[in-house]
């Protein structure tokens, strides 16, 4: 089938300064307040073993770079996450059991804690107040380690558990979480198997959405609208959609592009309420589709 709409073009976000291009990205994000950040290092992670090696973040706030060193990393493939006060923490995604595989830095670049949240991360996003909220796919869900079985949870920045998904009247075990939105007003969250959208309010109540988009790997959440990005055998398709208090319906669709119109290639996405940044490889820029002013 052939789109119905016309297609959307990303609208350019940040850039890494080309100062900064020889070295390797290790991780790319955008925080809950709009901040782009980049993980840098001199050499591939993996090449430094267990040996504890510097880093820094690159940061680009309203277009002006500045750069956070960090001190002791231990980890070989980190993900990145900025806490509100000027730190940032690190997560491997693979781990073994007993293994600390989190890392948070204060806003000078020292450690200061290190804990585990389980095996698989699939994403992990610091919400506006620091809390960490971690998924995780199939290989943690139905592996060795509890942390893992859930498939959704909220962490504080010192690693005390704070949440954690439960199956409940219209929705069972989460089997792979495919896609996270961490907002302002709601996490929302697209899990295997019948790939419902799950909402949960302040009060951690989940509200539990029928959804016929199915594997989607992003979307964007604004008032009673919701976008899906990448569904299914569509790597740049967009599914424009209504939310009613039970189910989510599809008004059309149509590609998502880059900013000068071209294709998406290899991409990866970080999604915040009505936003969803996209990054293609490699990996030097972000791009952003906002449903609230579309």
């Amino acid at each position: 089938m052939r789109p119905d709409r016309p297609a959307t073009a990303l609208t350019p976000f940040a850039r890494l300064p080309r100062a900064y291009r020889q070295s390797h990205i290790a991780h790319s994000t955008v925080d809950a307040h709009g901040r782009a950040h980049w993980l840098l290092t001199d050499m591939p992670p993996a090449s430094h073993l267990d040996e504890p090696h510097d880093a820094r973040v690159v940061t680009v706030e309203n277009g002006r770079p500045y750069e956070t060193h960090l001190s002791g990393v231990r980890l070989r493939h980190p993900s990145l996450g900025a806490l509100p006060d000027g730190g940032f923490v690190l997560a491997d995604a693979r781990s073994r059991p007993g293994e600390e595989q989190v890392q948070v830095f204060d806003a000078l670049g020292r450690p200061s804690w290190a804990f585990r949240v389980g095996d698989a991360i699939e994403d992990l996003l610091v919400d506006e107040t620091g809390d960490l909220w971690v998924s995780h796919f199939d290989e943690g869900i139905y592996g060795d380690d509890e942390l893992s079985w859930p498939g959704l949870r909220r962490w504080s920045g010192t690693g005390d558990p704070l949440w954690e998904y439960r199956p409940g009247p219209g929705h069972g075990p989460i089997s792979d979480c495919y896609a996270l939105n961490v907002g302002t007003r709601a996490v929302c969250a697209c899990p295997s198997q019948d790939f419902p959208l799950l909402e949960i309010r302040e009060d951690r109540v989940v509200r539990v959405r029928e959804n016929p988009v199915k594997g989607a790997r992003g979307f964007a959440v604004h008032a009673d609208r919701v976008v899906f990005f990448a569904p299914y055998g569509h790597h740049d398709r967009i599914v424009d959609c209504r939310m009613t208090r039970e189910a989510v319906r599809p008004l059309g669709y149509g590609r998502l592009v880059r900013a000068d119109g071209g294709e998406l290639g290899r991409r990866r996405s970080v999604c915040r309420g009505p936003r969803i940044y996209v990054q293609e490889k490699p990996f030097l820029e972000w791009g952003v589709l906002d449903i609230s002013v579309t």
